[in-house]
């Protein structure tokens, strides 16, 4: 690897990294001494000081870290602080509407529901703090018990899972038969 070619992985590995990385841990990995690595340092703190980056070089005793030069805090806070816009595809409102209205619920009673695997949405719906682990069921095997959390109670505006609206017998009765027309359109196909 010549010069250039370092300083861009030492570049990859801090950001992937995102935290400190002890800069022994980077010498080894590119198979350089101490000293190389102390100038490859070196010189990518002068390059991003001196040109017109966002970033910075800092050294924290025997590590290194990428992070955001001051003067770009602003901007950076202004991007952070909007809120983060979830998506809530077809498949997450259907997961989250049957640990909602069946809680507790185990992933297995809402794969047997939906009829396929959840886990996908079930980790997603605990990412975006809509649902959580509540413990385990006592049966065999223990496994997990979702349920819904404050946060799903701010977004969907309700107080308490009792609050959701309930189905009427006749919406009921139009779901079944939406239900069966498909069921039997997916014969045919």
């Amino acid at each position: 690897m010549n010069r250039e070619q370092q300083k861009a992985a030492v570049e990859a590995i801090l950001f992937t990294m995102g935290d400190s990385v002890e800069t022994d841990k980077i010498a080894k990995a590119l198979d350089i001494s101490g000293g190389e690595m102390k100038k490859i340092i070196d010189e990518m703190k002068e390059g991003y000081e001196q040109e017109d980056r966002g970033i910075r070089l800092i050294e924290l005793e025997d590590a290194v870290q990428l992070c955001t030069k001051p003067e770009m805090y602003e901007p950076l806070i202004r991007v952070a602080s909007q809120p983060k816009k979830r998506v809530l595809t077809d498949v997450l409102l259907e997961t989250l509407a049957i640990v909602a209205y069946k809680q507790p619920v185990t992933r297995l009673d809402i794969e047997r529901i939906r009829g396929v695997k959840s886990d996908h949405a079930v980790n997603k719906l605990i990412e975006y703090d809509l649902i959580r682990e509540l413990g385990r069921l006592d049966a065999p095997g223990r496994p997990l018990l979702f349920g819904t959390t404050e946060e799903f109670l701010r977004c969907f505006g309700v107080g308490s899972p009792d609050e959701l609206p309930m189905l009427t017998p006749e919406q009921m009765e139009e779901f079944m038969s939406e239900a069966e027309e498909e069921m039997n359109l997916k014969v045919e196909v």
